[in-house]
């Protein structure tokens, strides 16, 4: 057998992710408190350039999905323990304002509100920092709760199709699209599987107004100087052009 090459070249392919609702005693007692961070997945790779063309290879394998345990002295994974907090119950999420379509809202959200769903952390220091958020002085991040942002002018599942939506529609400016099938499915497809460049100079994401609303005037909150939840009560009700515009320097 030859040796494998230091560099691996990815192929364009799509994920079949099912999460199976089954316990893993790999990842057990692992974290304390008893919150479960960890889901386990078996996903079938589907490989190929012909992958959307109907022409599929399937490979059926374990695998455990990126979640990270979350607590609040960890070093690995102090950003994301950095936009939760235990004391209070509570969670910076990025979302859509409730009240006005097209406007999105960073708030503390309660985590008996995030219950039953994923959530994924973006920001400065998080995968190259594709949102271009905050600075090295001032960090930000905050979690999106997986299928807040829905796709309104759905292309077809065509190779061409898709690829003609992610260059020319200005709603394609996105990292990627993950169908959420009846059957409890999801199936991505990320810009690098179809040969495009990811990050964008200009994401979609970037181009919407953004408001702060900590909603914590039911708390008795006496938060830390430095922490991430108290930098956000100093802007709280302030509105920004877009997310990018959100520096923490005060």
């Amino acid at each position: 057998m030859s040796r494998l090459g230091s560099v691996q070249r990815k192929m364009p392919c799509v994920f079949v992710t099912e999460v199976k609702a089954e316990p893993s005693a790999k990842r057990e007692h692992q974290v304390p408190g008893g919150v479960g961070c960890w889901a386990r997945a078996r996903p079938t790779l589907r490989c190929g350039p012909g992958a959307l063309q109907n022409k599929v290879i399937e490979v059926t394998f374990p695998y455990i999905t990126g979640w990270v345990p979350v607590e609040k002295n960890s070093k690995q994974y102090c950003w994301h323990s950095s936009v939760v907090n235990y004391e209070f119950g509570i969670a910076l999420v990025l979302r859509h304002d409730p009240d006005e379509p097209g406007l999105l809202e960073i708030s503390a959200v309660p985590l008996s509100e995030l219950l039953e769903q994923t959530l994924e952390l973006i920001g400065t220091n998080i995968n190259g920092n594709p949102y271009g958020l905050g600075s090295k002085k001032y960090p930000l991040h905050f979690l999106i709760p997986h299928g807040a942002f829905q796709v309104r002018n759905l292309p077809a599942l065509k190779h061409n199709d898709l690829l003609s939506w992610f260059e020319d529609c200005r709603e394609g400016k996105i990292e990627g699209i993950v169908w959420h099938c009846g059957d409890g499915c999801l199936i991505k497809v990320h810009r690098h599987h179809l040969g495009l460049c990811w990050p964008l100079p200009d994401t979609y994401m970037n181009s919407k107004p953004v408001i702060v609303n900590m909603n914590l005037n039911k708390y008795d909150c006496a938060f830390d100087n430095e922490c991430l939840f108290n930098q956000f009560l100093k802007i709280d009700k302030q509105k920004f052009d877009r997310l990018k515009d959100i520096m923490l320097d005060v």
